[in-house]
């Protein structure tokens, strides 16, 4: 049975007039080009240690198979404001797993989408652990909300945002949760 005990967060850009190759300097700006990522869902495992990005990368070996939670959004529209981004939400009790989240967003700043993307990965835990609350409630209310249940010990996000090239070529980013055995 495989269970990452480890994961790392990152995100990157890249500009370029092939859409692909966008996509693969964004992917190499993130440190997680020479990797063959496999997109999973959005548990974060109980246990897992959350490590830097430098400590990640030296665990792992060109070509490898690596598991991932990723947000990719791609424009080739001049001054159009794009999104990727990875939220995270660790419940205080560690034999229990928490909540990954992705979102690419149009039109939102970075802040917009990180704590839309966060709130996304705080609901989704609280709602398992029980945590009552109202969904309209703001942001703040309700991660006042899950401090105050002292169920959820951490929640953060990773977020890459950019504008569309002014000359039109292909502009990517992505935002990863990269799970490491």
């Amino acid at each position: 049975m495989y269970v990452p005990k480890k994961i790392f967060l990152t995100k990157g850009m890249g500009v370029h007039r092939e859409e692909l190759t966008s996509f693969e300097l964004a992917l190499r700006a993130a440190g997680i080009g020479p990797f063959n990522l496999v997109a999973v869902s959005s548990i974060y495992p109980a246990g897992c240690k959350l490590i830097s990005r430098e400590e990640g990368l030296k665990e792992l070996t060109p070509g490898q198979i690596v598991h991932a939670v990723y947000s990719r959004n791609a424009t080739k529209e001049p001054g159009r404001m794009i999104t990727s981004s990875v939220g995270l939400a660790i419940p205080k009790d560690t034999h229990a797993y928490g909540y990954l989240s992705e979102h690419h967003g149009y039109g939102q700043t970075a802040e917009q989408s990180g704590e839309y993307v966060e709130d996304l990965a705080a609901e989704m835990l609280a709602t398992i652990l029980g945590v009552e609350f109202d969904l309209d409630l703001s942001w703040d209310e309700k991660r006042n909300i899950w401090r105050i249940s002292d169920k959820i010990v951490h929640s953060q996000n990773i977020t890459q945002a950019a504008r569309g090239d002014e000359k039109g070529r292909w502009t990517t980013v992505i935002a990863a949760a990269i799970l490491l055995p």
